[in-house]
Formats: structure tokens, sequence, C-alpha cells
């Protein structure tokens, strides 16, 4: 096995954590006025010049603070309070989860425009004979995105949540809350989240580095002119004029450093929350009711989720509409002919090939992981390393790890795209699978080798079939975060190799809400689909198993 942990060390600091060293190292360079290919070789600070000079700077840099800072702090206030108010299992969740960024927004699209089903459901009421000139979309303070961004994460955080509570005798420590005179809330928040807290920081970190450095939702949701600093970076990187490479890669690791800069100051409220903490446990108050916030996080959770489900319908609506004429509710007439006669077929095919290669070499990856974990993946660096690349922005090295693809001719074909989304598979997969193939009885595996099995019987006899759900739902999480994946596709596949989710997001700028819908729709129904089979193949694969607990034998 000493063989299999130093192969997997390596694969994981070479194919994973290299990568976004020596992409991040270029930044820099570009970032400080070094571009041997414009002739610039000395290092300077006109990039970081050039980058306060270009309009809607200020304003871009205040739009990702606002609402990456927004969308996390509603995100995690309303998944607290929900799982203060309704203990359970999430499993409606999936599809919430299962949704691409770019499909979610595209369908919140649909229903927040000035001609969408909100504002046709308040038209009769309204008296709107003309779609409003109402900013729902595109706001200049970036509400919309807001939005699309608590709408998204929310599932994730409540699914994190919902692991790290079983992890905790919560009903005990309820029960012994209440017999001391406090109510459920007070339980909560005094003796509950300071033990859940350390179990769901490194994913509120997660929430909050994507939260500040998202491009495909901001394109579809977020104000345009001046855009959130991501989409700026990436309008830079794309302009024509070559030497917008030297302000973008400063602008991209400005990103970097605001990222930072924001998990450092979440790290140090919660130190002052600690101290503040311990004041309050001490003074032993009991008369402050947190019934009404809880209520309302409820409430909010199940809204945002009924919105979650309305744009996900008005996807398929879209894709089926001949004629919607302003202000029918429905559509006037159906029709398919969109889904035969737009263009989907080679975008659906390269989805399929990228989600397929990606999810499985990131599953393989994580078995060899877990299985040689003796001593090194339960190793705090070893935590850090999975979580990096979910992190850092990929704004921040993801232009610098094309230019080192380009120098060895791997950049613009399946080669450069499978690594760098593997980059972003991978963590996922690996903080699936983990805690379910920690859980496994060890005792089973002690009894096989007392039986004579080797480690990789074992392996493949014992912790494989017994594990067979959560390596499927894992992988289909694996595929689910690969096809979300736009911007390791556009910069590495150099615009040569076309996803649903690159079609989608060019589509939202301006083409027929129909064709849109069409991309939409495949985007959101693969994951979906793959969460299906992680379903359904391990019910008939273990359909003739007795239950031991029935009398079978």
């Amino acid at each position: 096995m000493s063989r299999l942990r130093g192969a997997v060390l390596l694969i994981v600091l070479f194919g994973l954590i290299a990568p976004i060293a020596v992409g991040l190292a270029e930044t820099t360079r570009a970032a400080f006025g070094v571009l041997p290919a414009l002739g610039q070789a000395e290092w300077s600070l006109a990039p970081w010049r050039m980058l306060l000079a270009q309009p809607g700077f200020a304003s871009s840099v205040r739009l990702t603070l606002v609402t990456g800072l927004g969308a996390t702090v509603i995100s995690l206030a309303l998944a607290v309070g929900f799982c203060a108010s309704v203990p359970g299992r999430m499993r409606w969740l999936a599809p919430f989860l299962a949704a691409p960024h770019a499909a979610m927004a595209a369908g919140l699209a649909f229903v927040l425009a000035p001609s969408g089903w909100i504002v046709r459901l308040l038209a009769p009421l309204a008296g709107w004979s003309q779609p409003p000139q109402l900013g729902l979309l595109h706001d200049s303070w970036g509400l919309a995105l807001t939005l699309g961004l608590v709408v998204k994460e929310l599932p994730f955080l409540l699914l994190v949540m919902g692991s790290g509570l079983a992890q905790l005798p919560v009903a005990r420590q309820l029960a012994v809350g209440r017999a001391m005179g406090y109510g459920p809330g007070g339980v909560w928040i005094k003796v509950i989240l300071p033990q859940l807290w350390p179990l769901i920081r490194l994913p509120v970190w997660v929430v909050l580095a994507y939260a500040l450095s998202v491009v495909d939702m901001a394109l579809i949701l977020g104000p345009s002119n001046p855009p959130t600093l991501a989409v700026a970076v990436l309008r830079w990187f794309n302009a024509a004029d070559v030497e917008m490479i030297l302000p973008a890669s400063a602008g991209a690791l400005l990103q970097a450093g605001l990222v930072v800069l924001a998990v450092a100051a979440l790290w140090g409220g919660e130190l002052v929350l600690r101290r503040l903490g311990r004041w309050w446990l001490r003074r032993g108050g009991r008369g402050l009711s947190w019934a009404p916030g809880l209520h309302v996080a409820r409430l909010g959770v199940w809204a945002l989720m009924a919105l979650a489900s309305v744009a996900l319908l008005s996807l398929l609506i879209w894709s089926l509409a001949w004629r919607w004429p302003y202000p029918l509710i429905w559509p006037a007439q159906w029709s398919a002919e969109l889904w035969m006669a737009a263009d989907w077929g080679s975008a659906l095919i390269n989805t399929l090939v990228l989600a397929s290669v990606t999810g499985a070499l990131a599953l393989i990856l994580a078995i060899c992981w877990l299985e040689a974990e003796d001593g090194l993946a339960r190793a705090p660096w070893a935590e850090a390393l999975i979580y990096l690349p979910l992190l850092m922005p990929q704004i921040g090295f993801l232009y610098g790890l094309n230019v080192v693809f380009l120098r060895i001719g791997l950049s613009g074909g399946y080669l450069a795209v499978i690594w760098a989304q593997a980059l972003f598979v991978f963590p996922y997969v690996m903080i699936a699978l983990s805690e379910p193939w920690r859980a496994l009885d060890a005792r089973l595996l002690r009894v096989a080798a007392a039986l004579g099995a080797g480690r990789w019987r074992r392996l493949m006899a014992l912790r494989l079939p017994m594990l067979l759900g959560p390596i499927l739902t894992a992988g289909a999480i694996g595929v689910a975060v690969s096809v979300a994946q736009y911007l390791p596709t556009l910069f590495l596949g150099a615009g040569r190799i076309a996803t649903l989710t690159t079609e989608a997001v060019t589509l939202s700028s301006g083409a027929d809400r129909r064709v849109l819908a069409v991309y939409a729709s495949l985007q959101a129904a693969l994951p979906c689909a793959t969460y299906a089979l992680a379903a359904l193949i391990p019910a008939l694969w273990h359909r003739n198993r007795r239950d031991l607990r029935g009398g079978g034998v």
C-alpha cells in the first residue's frame, strides 16, 4: 500500500495542485508586467495602474463584494434557521443540487424578466398591457444575481448541515435544553450551532469563494455595465486589444485577493463571535425567543425552493413554446420543432464525453485516495489539498494555466479540458464519498482479512459492492459538477469545444429564448438523469438481497 499511497500523492500534487500553482504564477507574472509574448520582460506596476483606470472598476469591486458576501450570509442564515426548525433527511434537495448554475440562472431569468411569469401573473391585477419597465434583471445592485446565488447555494448548505447534524446527538441535547428552560431556538444557537460550525466551516468558505468569483450566473443575471469583477476580467482577457491581458491578469489576481480577504474576515468574525458567545452563555438568559426567526427562515427556504422549481419548469415550457404572446400565462401554441431544429447534438456529445471521462477519473482517484489514506488523507494538510481548488477563484489561475498548456501543446483539446475540469470535480467527489467510505464497519474488513482475503480482494469483493450506492452517488455528483463547468471549458478549450453550458451562457446574451431553453433544459436533464441512475442501479443490483431484520438468511 505504500506504493499506492505514493502514487496517489504524486497524482494529487502534480495533477491537481501543480496546475493551480503554475497557473497562478503565470497570472502573477502578467499582473506585474512580465508577458514575453507582448515584448514585456520587465516587472512593473503598469498593469495595476491600467486596472485602476478601467471605467467602472470601483463599481465592479463593490458589486462583487455586495453580491458575494450578501448571498453567502443570507444562504447561511436561512440554512441554519431551516435546519433548526425542520429536522430530518433532505432527499428532496437532489433536483436542486443537480441543476447546473447556468441552467438555474436561465430559468430564473425567464421568471424574473419584465415579460416573465411573475409579471404575467400580476399583469391583470396591475393593468399592465405591455411589459413594465421593471429592473428585475441586470439591476445595478446585483439583487437578481444575489437571489440566484442564494437559490443555488442554499441546497448545498442544507445538505452539508444535514450531514453534520447526523454526527451530533441533536435530539438528546434539545431535550436537555428544554428541561433547563431554553426554547428550541435557544438550544440550537447556544449548544448545537457551535458544535456544527467546525463541520461546515470549509463548505461555507467554498460557497463564499464561489459567490465572489462566479461568472456564468453573473453573465445571465448580473448587471452588465459595469459587471462584477470576474465578468469584467473575463471581458478584458477576451478583448481584441491584447494589451488588455495585463490589467486582466491584475484583476484576476485581485479577485483571488478578495476571496482570501473575505475568508480571513469570516475567520476573524468567528473568533469575535466565539468570545461574545462565551459571555452570552455565561449570562444564562432564557427570555429571548428565536421562534419568529426560525419561522421566517423556514418560509423563506420553502419560497426559494418553490421559485427554483418554477424556474426549472419554465425551461421546459419555453423549450416547447412556439408562440407565447404577452400577457398570456401559458403559451398560445406548443411545438417540439425547436428541439429538432436547434443544433445541440455536438454540444451534447462534448458534454457527455467530458462529464463521463472526468467523473470516472475523479471517482477512481477518490477511491484510491481513500483506500490508501492511512496517515495521508486524515492529515490537515491533506484536507487543505482537497479543498484548495474550490477555494481558489477559477478566473485567478485558468488564464495562466492556459498559457502553460499552450507552451506544451495541450490547449484546445479534450485532454486539457478534462484536466482542468478534474481540478474541481475531484474535490466534490472526494467530499461526497469520504464520509460513507469511512463509516463502513471496520469489523467486516477484519473478518475478511482473518479469512485470508487480501487488501485488493477486500476492496473488490466487500467494500465496493457494499458502497455501490454512495460510489454511484459520488460519481453522479462528479458528472453534475463537470456539466456545470464554464470557465475551464472556455479557457482550456480555446473556444473549440462547445458544451451545453458554454452554449447556454452564450445564448443568454440575447438569442431566442426558446433556443436557450432547449440548451438549458438539456443541461439540467443530464445531471438529473445521472442521479436517477445512481439511485436505480444499486436497487437493481441488490434486488435479491434479503433483509436480515425480516428473518431472511
